[in-house]
C-alpha cells in the first residue's frame, strides 16, 4: 500500500517503512508528524477531492540536513558587472512508519 502526500507545497508517494527527504519541517528529531493523505494506492485505491477522509499518514523525524551549495553567478560580457549568489537548501528526512486509511 502507498499513498500520495502533501507537505510544503510539494506533494510525495510514500510507502510504509520508507525513508524520505522532504522540505524543511519545524519539528525535533525523533518527533512524530503526520500529513494529509491526497491518495491511498493499493488493491482498491482511494482519491481524495481533495484530502482523503479518515486517512493518515505517521512519519518519525530521523534527521536535518542541508542541501549541496547551489552557485548562482550571473556576468555580463564586457560591462564589468557580475553577481555570485550561493544558497543551501534546508531538508529533513523522515521514516514513514504507518499508513491509515479508512
Amino acid at each position: 500500500m502507498f499513498a500520495v502526500i502533501k507537505t510544503g507545497g510539494k506533494q510525495y508517494r510514500v510507502a510504509a517503512d520508507e525513508v524520505v527527504t522532504l522540505g524543511k519541517i519545524e519539528a525535533e528529531a525523533g518527533a512524530t508528524v503526520t500529513f494529509p493523505v491526497l491518495m491511498l494506492g493499493g488493491d482498491s485505491p482511494k482519491i481524495g477531492a481533495p484530502l482523503v477522509e479518515g486517512a493518515e499518514v505517521a512519519a518519525e523525524i530521523v534527521s536535518h540536513k542541508r542541501g549541496d551549495k547551489i552557485i548562482a553567478f550571473k556576468k555580463r560580457r564586457r560591462q564589468n558587472s557580475r553577481r555570485k549568489i550561493g544558497h543551501r537548501q534546508d531538508f529533513t528526512v523522515v521514516r514513514i512508519t504507518s499508513i491509515t486509511g479508512a
